[in-house]
């Protein structure tokens, strides 16, 4: 029986391994990625104080190099960190109107 799940299961098996090592090679090619702009944004800043570029050419690129930045880190973000993060402002929102209802609660029984 085992041996018949195993037989059974196995294209399945192959095709998650395959899934997951895309995943592992874009994870790697994406850190990959921020390491060469944070290694460009250091060679910036060692041409910028070696007077190499002018002021105006370090900030378009460090702007540019910046961004791409921004970019690799929304797209690595996690969802569901996002998720977490909408579901303690609700929580938040509610434990505020629960104060309210009981301070109203309290006027009420004291009138």
């Amino acid at each position: 029986m085992l041996l018949l799940d195993d037989i059974l299961m196995s294209p399945a098996k192959g095709l998650f391994a395959l899934f997951r090592e895309i995943h592992d090679r874009a994870r790697e090619e994406i850190e990959g990625e921020a390491e060469r702009i944070t290694q460009a944004l250091t060679s910036l800043y060692e041409q910028l104080e070696a007077g190499e570029i002018s002021e105006e050419a370090f900030e378009a690129h460090e702007a540019e190099l910046l961004d791409r930045l921004d970019e690799i880190w929304a797209e690595t973000q996690s969802p569901v960190e996002d998720e977490r993060d909408e579901e303690d402002e609700t929580e938040y929102e509610e434990a505020d109107e629960g104060e309210s209802t009981a301070k109203d609660d309290f006027t009420q029984a004291s009138n």
